[in-house]
Formats: C-alpha cells, sequence, structure tokens
C-alpha cells in the first residue's frame, strides 16, 4: 500500500516546474476560446495576437473563458480540471476553478480575491481589498492611503499598461493614484516629482522649497515687474489664490508649496 501511495504521489507530482513559460511554471497550455489556438498561458496568447497578428485580429484572451487545457506530461485535450483525466499528474499545484488558472510555483503564495475577481499573489495574510479603491492593497497601507474610486481600473500612466491584472509590482502614491513601482521610480530617476495623473507632489518636497525660497530672495525682479501678481492654482492643495509674480516660480499662501500653475498671467509693461 505504501509503495502505491509514494507511486501515486510521484506521478502526482511529475515533471513539476519543469513545464510552462516565462510567466507561469504549469503541466498544461490552454486552448484559446477566441480562436482556437494553443498557448502556454494567457499572457503568451495576448504578447502573440497583439505583436505579431494582423492589426484588425488583436485581441486579449478572457481567463475565465477557457474551456479546454492540454496536459503537457501526455497531450491530453480535456475540461479544464486540476489532475489530467489520462496520466493524473497535477497540472498546477496552485488551481484555481473561478479563474481556470495553474501555477505549480506556489512560493509565490498565490491565492484568489472575490472582491477583485481575480487571483492575486504574495499571501492573503499580507493584503486587504479596498472596496472604494477597487483592489488588493498591502496591509500596510490599511487605513494609511488616499481612497480613489477604482484607481486599479486604468492604465499605468506611464508605460500604458493596464494596473489592474498587471504582473508587474504596483505603488500607491500620497494623492492616492497608482503605477507600476518601476515606472514610478524611473520617473523619480528623471526629476519628475508630481503624479502625471492629478499632478499633486509624490513627495516631500520641502526641501526642495526652502531652496526656491532662497533663490528668489536673491533673485531681484525687474522693476517693471516687482509688484505684479497673477492668480495661481496649487496643483498640492488645490487652493486659488493671488501672488506676487516672479520668474522662479509663485509659491502658495495655503499649503507653501510651489507646484502652482498660472491661471491668469502678469500685465505686461506697457
Amino acid at each position: 500500500m505504501e509503495m502505491e501511495a509514494s507511486s501515486a504521489s510521484q506521478r502526482l507530482h511529475f515533471g513539476k516546474m519543469g513545464y510552462g513559460c516565462q510567466h507561469y511554471r504549469r503541466r498544461c497550455k490552454i486552448r484559446a476560446p477566441c480562436c482556437n489556438e494553443v498557448f502556454s498561458c494567457r499572457h503568451c496568447h495576448n504578447e502573440a495576437v497583439n505583436l505579431l497578428s494582423n492589426p484588425f485580429d488583436r485581441h486579449e484572451l478572457v481567463r475565465k473563458d477557457v474551456k479546454q487545457v492540454i496536459c503537457s506530461v501526455c497531450d491530453t485535450e480535456q475540461p479544464v480540471a486540476q489532475l489530467c483525466s489520462n496520466c493524473g499528474v497535477n497540472m498546477g499545484e496552485y488551481f484555481c476553478k473561478i479563474c481556470n488558472f495553474f501555477d505549480d510555483d506556489t512560493e509565490k503564495g498565490q491565492f484568489h480575491c472575490d472582491d477583485c475577481g481575480i487571483c492575486r499573489v504574495g499571501g492573503r495574510e499580507n493584503f486587504f481589498h479596498c472596496k472604494k479603491c477597487g483592489s488588493c492593497y498591502s496591509v500596510a497601507l490599511r487605513g494609511n492611503h488616499t481612497c480613489v474610486e477604482n484607481s486599479m481600473q486604468h492604465h499605468c500612466p506611464i508605460c500604458y499598461e493596464y494596473l489592474f491584472d498587471s504582473l508587474k509590482d504596483t505603488t500607491v502614491m500620497k494623492c492616492g493614484h497608482t503605477m507600476h513601482y518601476e515606472c514610478y521610480h524611473e520617473m523619480l530617476k528623471r526629476d519628475k516629482y508630481c503624479c502625471p495623473i492629478c499632478s499633486k507632489s509624490v513627495i516631500d518636497m520641502s526641501r526642495v522649497w526652502k531652496r526656491m525660497d532662497e533663490e528668489i530672495e536673491a533673485t531681484l525682479m525687474p522693476e517693471d515687474y516687482r509688484y505684479k501678481k497673477v492668480w495661481i492654482l496649487c496643483n498640492d492643495c488645490d487652493d486659488t489664490t493671488e501672488v506676487y509674480f516672479h520668474i522662479i516660480g509663485q509659491k502658495c499662501s495655503h499649503c507653501r508649496s510651489y507646484n502652482t500653475r498660472t491661471i491668469a498671467p502678469p500685465e505686461l509693461p506697457q
């Protein structure tokens, strides 16, 4: 009996981590219901169809529509299930029958979020679902982030990849908007410190504002402009106010930010 159990276990786990693609380790392929072609996963389908095909044929595979899978060990096509109906191999150590999702690499900590309606990675205990933002966030952000309705239901403002089901890590900025973590840091490397969506400052800029104060104090404007005023809108606090014009920048009198834009230009000298 022990030998039979051992044999069954070996058959069940045969080929684990030995099959799959660059996106997932799994022991099956999927038949795309949209074009009836076979791919290792939906991302392989989307990349092949959207990059190589006729522009008029471009489309994305809906994971829940998958009905047939092909066992990578014995090449048997069958309805979606975790175990192969022919050779008995486990086609994915992690399997979600809702998403039709298989993955052998369980160290990712996969879990299905009913509110998101998709599988996530990182361990269920490390995430919570924010109903207003419409997505799962790290527990560190529970009660510690600005909610933006359906903030994940849009494209990354830098690379324009859809964020909700992206494989890349995302980050939540101070303003509540989201983008890819790597895109966020690339933006900072290029000295861009405002949210591409709402233009609010994404980091503490107080030191920069202090240096601008010093520079403005040391830079005297021409007499014709010295007492000219302009109306500004502050991107950080949304306050509108009238301030003295300066070529270096206009400071918000409410929150002291220089992240402002002029909404009424200074009068030109006659």
